[in-house]
C-alpha cells in the first residue's frame, strides 16, 4: 500500500533553514507528482510546493521563493528545503502523493518557526 513517512521537522528561529524529507513506498514513484501541503487549524490545508515525475515544479504563493522541492527516483524520496524562514511558515507539513487520480497524505511533521 502507499505509504509516505516525513520527517526533518522541528523548531527553527526565524531566518533560519530546515529540510524536510519523505520517504515513499507503494507505487511508482518516478511517475507520481508529489509534493508537500500545510496544515493548520480546523484542518485548512494549502499547497506548498509539487513536482511531477519529469521534475517540473509549481509553488504556493507562500513560498515567496524561500523553499525548494526536490526528488530522487532512486531513493524514492522528496525533499523540501525551507530557507528564510518566517514565523507565519508555522504550521503541520506533509507530504502528498497522487496515486492513478487517487491524493495520499502522510502524518506530517511539524515546523514551528519562533525565537
Amino acid at each position: 500500500q502507499v505509504q509516505l513517512v516525513e520527517s526533518g521537522g522541528g523548531l527553527a528561529q526565524p531566518g533560519g533553514s530546515l529540510r524536510l524529507s519523505c520517504a515513499a513506498s507503494g507505487f511508482n514513484f518516478g511517475a507520481t507528482t508529489l509534493g508537500w501541503h500545510r496544515q493548520g487549524p480546523g484542518n485548512r490545508r494549502a499547497l506548498v510546493a509539487s513536482i511531477t515525475g519529469g521534475g517540473s515544479t509549481n509553488y504556493g504563493d507562500s513560498t515567496e521563493g524561500r523553499f525548494t522541492i526536490s526528488r530522487d527516483n532512486a531513493k524514492n524520496m522528496v525533499y523540501l528545503q525551507m530557507d528564510s524562514l518566517k514565523p507565519k511558515d508555522t504550521d503541520i507539513y506533509r507530504c502528498w502523493a497522487l496515486v492513478n487520480l487517487r491524493e495520499y497524505w502522510g502524518q506530517g511533521t511539524q515546523v514551528t518557526v519562533s525565537s
